[in-house]
């Protein structure tokens, strides 16, 4: 897995050996080629960050800053090799997602979110896709007309959820990536 393009393309990056399943290198391509030149300058927030390759890409690509939100420690010590390695700045906090959208800095808001989570569900049964696409706070993180892009399995259902438009969906093997913004009210 590496860098696609930017500032730090072609540099490969670190994988942890568990719990991690890496955005390919296709996939990130195709994310970042919709994604034009809503990244350059756009603040960003990476949950579920793993490697860190989609912020990483985004800073890359011209982003002005990027906070990736993990739990996992080998996955913290991942995104900071890998920001290291790749010469780029961001902030790595480790903490659950969804702990982190429920204590969040109500004055900070981004032009992008990406998540990538695991397919597998919650601890408590619920599948991450539909726990994201039904919180509540999730849409108060995006500026206006922001981006947010969920890789998900492909044929997982989708919660009937009145906060989100799907602006897109692609499917690329097993995996699909949906661009959503905030419905207007």
């Amino acid at each position: 897995m590496r860098v696609i393009a930017g500032s730090a393309g072609g540099i490969r990056l670190h994988v942890p050996k568990r719990r991690v399943r890496p955005t390919m290198d296709r996939v990130k391509a195709a994310i970042f080629s919709s994604l034009g030149e809503q990244v350059i300058g756009a603040r960003v927030v990476d949950l579920f960050a793993g490697t860190g390759a989609l912020g990483i890409e985004a800073l890359s690509r011209g982003a002005d800053s990027v906070l990736f939100i993990d739990e996992d420690r080998q996955s913290i010590a991942a995104i900071e090799k890998n920001l290291a390695t790749t010469k780029l700045h961001g902030r790595v906090r480790q903490q659950d997602v969804f702990d982190f959208l429920k204590r969040r800095n109500s004055d900070e808001n981004f032009n992008l979110i990406f998540a990538d989570p695991p397919y597998e569900q919650t601890k408590t049964g619920e599948r991450f896709t539909e726990k994201l696409l039904t919180n509540e706070t999730l849409p108060q993180l995006l500026e206006a007309h922001g981006t947010f892009v969920l890789e998900k399995r492909p044929g997982e259902h989708l919660p009937n959820s009145p906060k989100w438009d799907v602006i897109r969906a692609k499917t690329y093997g097993a995996t699909e990536v949906l661009f959503l913004q905030v419905r207007p009210t």
